[in-house]
């Protein structure tokens, strides 16, 4: 049975609530629209992938329950059309996840960086992150609650050699969460940041040269610290409900690692330890 079609949860965590994903017509923010709709959440999907976005809302069978809007979340004027139009067809806005990101060129090397490559990435990455914060908190002050979550990466808590521009720009958005966390707790918001391990999305199996999911689950799967089970989009999407939802009420500031203890666990020296030893074998 796959996700989509799985039977509605007896309890719905995020019944009556109103949630805007951002970067939602596909990978984790697909998966989570998914799950949050069937934890009763209204749910409006904001992409610039039309196509996919119109795709996934019809195929959540209600205009009521879920509807799609383009938005090219680095333009202000964008994520503000947006959140207006969600207040004007529900009249409030519970959570906004901050999901939408591109990876940017993939030269690792710092003197290979473009400047120009940098601010494109930052521009959707952080600014994109920024601007839906700022207009989820413009409503949620007002309602005295709310809930805005970003979505980071393993990259946040450990260097991966990942490129410098997305690597920067998803450990910043821990800081800003940490700083929104701390001015808009006053106003009964909460501000939390779920930073995954590496997943078959389509975002990534395009970096890694339109590699297939399942060579892709390979790849991660190899490099992971904890085996027996390989992390998928709905981990994180179920990580998200958490989050949004009133069980975690009293859980902000949260860098939520969902890596299997990759951030923790340097490979390294026992890897050379075993290697040493291998060489003294006759």
């Amino acid at each position: 049975m796959s996700f989509a079609s799985s039977v509605a949860p007896t309890t719905k965590r995020l019944e009556g609530k109103v949630a805007i994903i951002t970067g939602g017509a596909s990978g984790i923010g697909k998966s989570t629209a998914k799950l949050f709709v069937r934890h009763g959440a209204k749910v409006v999907v904001a992409d610039v992938q039309d196509e996919l976005g119109h795709s996934l809302c019809r195929e959540l069978d209600s205009e009521d329950t879920a509807f799609f809007v383009h938005c090219d979340v680095s333009k202000e004027a964008d994520v503000q059309s947006l959140v207006d139009s969600v207040v004007s067809k529900y009249g409030k806005l519970d959570i906004m996840y901050n999901n939408a990101a591109i990876p940017g060129n993939l030269n690792p090397e710092l003197l290979e960086t473009d400047p120009k490559d940098f601010e494109r990435v930052l521009s959707v990455n952080l600014i994109g992150a920024f601007l839906g914060a700022k207009h989820a908190a413009r409503v949620m002050i007002p309602q005295k609650k709310g809930s805005i979550l970003f979505t980071s990466s393993v990259v946040s808590a450990i260097s991966c050699g990942s490129p410098y521009p997305y690597g920067v720009s998803k450990y910043a958005l821990v800081g800003l969460a940490k700083s929104l966390c701390g001015e808009l707790g006053q106003y009964g918001i909460r501000v939390n940041v779920i930073s995954p391990y590496g997943i078959a999305t389509p975002m990534l199996g395009h970096v890694l040269g339109n590699m297939e999911s399942s060579k892709v689950e390979e790849v991660t799967y190899g490099g992971a610290n904890l085996k027996g089970v390989i992390l998928k989009e709905e981990d994180i999407a179920e990580a998200a409900v958490f989050l949004a939802s009133d069980e975690s009420r009293y859980v902000s500031g949260l860098n939520l690692l969902v890596d299997g203890g990759y951030s923790t666990v340097n490979a390294a020296f026992p890897t050379a330890i075993a290697k040493a030893f291998q060489s003294l074998q006759p």
